[in-house]
């Protein structure tokens, strides 16, 4: 990642930010004093929707939840790095059959009113969802990635095996790491569980509900945690929403210790007046891309869509759009330096499209499309190349990104012009195939048949009544093959083999065009404890929940000698 530190700030504009931040501690509680070894207090944003301050509902279920995050817990978390599963409330699965998944779950783990958490728990969760689709947040009852569960049964106490009414492999993800398990002798009996108003919060999470004023949430530690040697923070105390400005503000006062949201640059609106206690890590989450049309003509020949990716000028664009700290992105949509060990051997050394507007004139040159007498390239019937590039009004990022596209265009003869639209409008649009060319993303996650492969799948092409994943209205009826073999295959031989000839597409076809990654947002202080991600010590926070057992106090040291998170 691209940590340059932009610190031009002049001294008179530091000192005004550290007046003003100096103003966001008033009001503050003081949390009790940390016992040896321990950290006081974490702060943070409310998890609660804005429109819900003072209302109380522990249900991860609902929409109005209090709090997502400290007290329900998957089985599994994916590490989008590795890609490896780790243990949570399961400790392994296996795949016997496509049609076949068996989980096994860990052993002495309690729910924090003393009962004991097992394979009943785990099954009332999932089976609920097929009585009330809503809580099926895995996707399990229906056909989206994988055919439909039949049957969810305990084995034992600590085996769960789901049944499928065909291959299913696609929905590991959804059961692992979407769901978090509900207290069966809790939540049974009360019919809808997305409806029922939990006031208590019984859980197997590592803090439990402390405290609440309608507007300050405290969570405690929970002592009989099934890793509670590991968490070393005494209490969370989650209060107030805030946009970039007051995130900043916040932030630079010490009043929050972590924040996500999105502070377009936190090099100097937070750290630079605290260079020694404020830091981000914002690792790529997702490759940013230019959709292009694949129905449309011109758009629709893979030698045009090449020759324009080689016109654009990545650098200026991450520049523009992120203040330069995100990377341009890898065109095989891998999530770079993180997952370069998946790059296939062909294309290492060449998984960046660079900036080459001559190679750029070169391949449009040879594909046919020449120049007219004012400069600007022509169609086969003469007409000058002329495309619309429909980007999402307000959205001042793929604004700043498009203005360069636009300009690069017209530095290899192809008209571009953007227009800003409504966010609905351009879904819209994108649901019809009304466009030309549009913004996307392209998940870096781990489910890569659905992640990647997807993408590229006649099915996933949207239509008038549903906005699906093939943006770029790809279609090909091999890549759809491979595909749908990719999703349903537990030989991870072969599963490495359809990755590379999907990369292969995404390499030479451009069905998608690569710009820069999009961000997971992490920005904290480390007064109050260290042992956070950074570019030294690189984790993935999707699941905020990882951080419980990685925190530590300042200057503790793991057993390697540094602060976890520490450079």
């Amino acid at each position: 990642m691209n940590t340059r530190l932009r610190l031009a700030a002049s001294t008179v504009a530091l000192a005004a930010l550290l007046t003003t931040s100096a103003c966001a501690n008033i009001g503050l509680e003081p949390p009790p004093p940390a016992e040896e070894g321990m950290i006081a207090e974490i702060r943070m944003p409310s998890e609660a929707a804005g429109s819900v301050q003072g209302l109380l509902n522990y249900n991860w279920l609902s929409p109005n939840a209090s709090v997502q995050t400290w007290l329900f817990e998957p089985l599994m978390i994916r590490d989008r790095f590795t890609c490896e599963a780790i243990p949570w409330l399961a400790t392994g699965y296996e795949w016997p059959s496509p049609d076949r998944f068996v989980l096994t779950l860990r052993e002495g783990v309690e729910w924090s009113d003393g009962e004991p958490f097992d394979a009943d728990d785990v099954v009332y969760t999932f089976t609920a969802g097929k009585e009330f689709p809503a809580a099926d947040r895995a996707g399990l009852w229906g056909e989206f990635f994988g055919a439909p569960a039949e049957s969810v049964t305990a084995l034992d106490d600590h085996t769960v095996e789901f049944r499928f009414t065909g291959p299913a492999v696609p929905k590991t993800d959804g059961i692992l790491t979407t769901t978090k398990i509900l207290p069966e002798h809790i939540y049974a009996e009360q019919g809808d569980p997305t409806l029922f108003v939990d006031e208590v919060g019984v859980a197997t999470g590592p803090f439990t509900p402390s405290s609440y004023n309608g507007r300050r949430l405290v969570l405690e530690r929970n002592e009989n945690y099934w890793n509670a040697d590991e968490v070393k923070v005494q209490q969370i105390s989650m209060e107030g929403q805030y946009d970039a400005n007051s995130g900043a503000l916040k932030l630079r006062g010490g009043a929050l210790d972590l924040y996500q949201g999105d502070i377009p640059n936190p090099n100097r609106s937070v750290v630079a007046p605290d260079p020694e206690n404020a830091h981000f890590f914002y690792p790529p989450d997702a490759t940013t891309v230019l959709a292009l049309n694949n129905e449309r003509p011109v758009l629709s020949d893979p030698k045009f869509r090449e020759g324009f990716a080689y016109a654009l000028d990545r650098e200026a664009l991450t520049e523009r759009a992120s203040f330069g700290i995100m990377e341009p992105a890898s065109q095989t949509m891998l999530l770079m330096p993180y997952q370069e060990q998946d790059i296939p051997e062909k294309w290492r050394g060449k998984e960046y499209i660079p900036y080459d507007p001559d190679r750029a004139n070169e391949l449009l040159d040879a594909a046919g499309y020449n120049r007219n007498a004012d400069g600007w390239r022509v169609d086969e019937n003469g007409d000058p190349l002329s495309f619309v590039f429909s980007v999402q009004a307000g959205w001042m990022d793929i604004i700043a990104m498009a203005d360069v596209v636009v300009r690069n265009a017209k530095d290899v003869g192809v008209q571009v012009r953007m227009v800003t639209t409504d966010p609905n409008a351009v879904d819209g649009m994108q649901r019809s195939g009304d466009f030309d060319m549009v913004v996307d993303f392209v998940g870096g996650g781990c489910q890569r048949a659905r992640d990647l492969g997807a993408r590229l799948q006649t099915s996933q092409i949207s239509h008038d009544e549903e906005l699906l994943l093939n943006r770029a209205r790809y279609s090909n009826p091999d890549v759809d093959a491979l595909v749908e073999e990719w999703a349903n295959t537990t030989d991870e031989a072969r599963a490495t083999r359809i990755e590379e000839r999907i990369i292969d597409v995404f390499m030479t076809e451009f069905p998608y065009i690569a710009l820069q990654y999009a961000p997971s947002r992490l920005i904290y202080r480390t007064e109050n404890a260290v042992g956070w991600p950074s570019d030294e010590n690189p984790y993935p926070v999707d699941q905020l929940i990882r951080l419980a057992p990685l925190l530590r106090p300042p200057g503790e040291t793991d057993a390697a000698g540094a602060a976890p998170g520490e450079g």
